[in-house]
């Protein structure tokens, strides 16, 4: 069974929870498609570009590509991981479109929005924030992607290429494609005039929205503002989560 994840470290975590020889059959497809131009291929320069820009390293794991086309030209069975995180789905329907033509069997299990255990109420949110230990847990919500399914989730990239938005968000429960500043309000809602560290901030709106939107995301529209005047550094830093900002009185 090959195993589909759409980002590095729930990649990696699930390679922890296998045995070593099975933890090859882990494929990493970590292309933040919810991000910048989709007509460009994932694996293109421009992407490749986009993800060092945004993240200050590497576009993850090289050939995880080939790696897929040499297991499903094997014939091999597909299971993908997939949650109604932007980054997620967007990744789900651009592989669907390498599918549709392939008879190999595909499953998905996707992340529920959240789990009752005992008296507690768990939302994870993505797989990102899932334990190693945990997947196993969740292989009861295993479901066959069938061959409609799979031509219908490709339809709706096709559609989202064709958009080609600057971002795709989660609106009502369906991928869309939206403008680049559609986050932004929430930047404005937590900076005051108040100085506060630039990582405190972005720590904020990561753990109270929760929309699993990478916090190089919210870096890159910081400083997107401070460039144009309308965020103030009042204490700069090596470090940009170390600098101190504030909107100007």
């Amino acid at each position: 069974m090959v195993e589909i994840l759409f980002g590095y470290s729930e990649a990696e975590s699930f390679k922890v929870a296998k045995p070593r020889k099975e933890s090859e059959k882990v494929i990493c497809l970590d292309d933040l498609l919810d991000i910048g131009d989709i007509r460009q291929a994932p694996d293109s320069t421009y992407r490749k570009g986009l993800i060092c820009s945004l993240r200050g390293t590497d576009a993850g794991e090289p050939g995880e590509r080939n790696r897929l086309e040499a297991f499903i030209k094997a014939g091999e069975p597909l299971r993908v991981w997939y949650s109604d995180s932007a980054y997620a789905r967007c990744g789900l329907y651009e592989l669907c479109t390498r599918l549709t033509h392939c008879s190999n069997p595909v499953s998905a299990v996707k992340l529920p929005e959240y789990c009752v255990k005992g008296n507690i109420i768990v939302s994870h949110g993505s797989w990102r924030n899932v334990s190693a230990e945990q997947f196993r847990e969740f292989l009861p919500f295993e479901k066959e992607l069938t061959r409609n399914e799979i031509r219908m989730f490709a339809a709706e990239w096709k559609e989202l290429v064709e958009d080609n938005s600057p971002l795709r968000a989660m609106v009502n429960g369906r991928l869309t494609g939206v403008p680049e500043d559609f986050y932004d309000f929430l930047i404005w809602k937590r900076l005051g005039t108040e100085p506060v560290k630039e990582g405190r901030l972005i720590g904020d709106l990561i753990g109270l929205y929760r929309l699993d939107i990478g916090d190089y995301w919210y870096t890159a529209r910081i400083g997107h503002y401070i460039r144009e005047g309308k965020i103030r550094v009042v204490q700069d830093a090596e470090q940009t989560y170390q600098r101190v900002i504030r909107i100007p009185s």
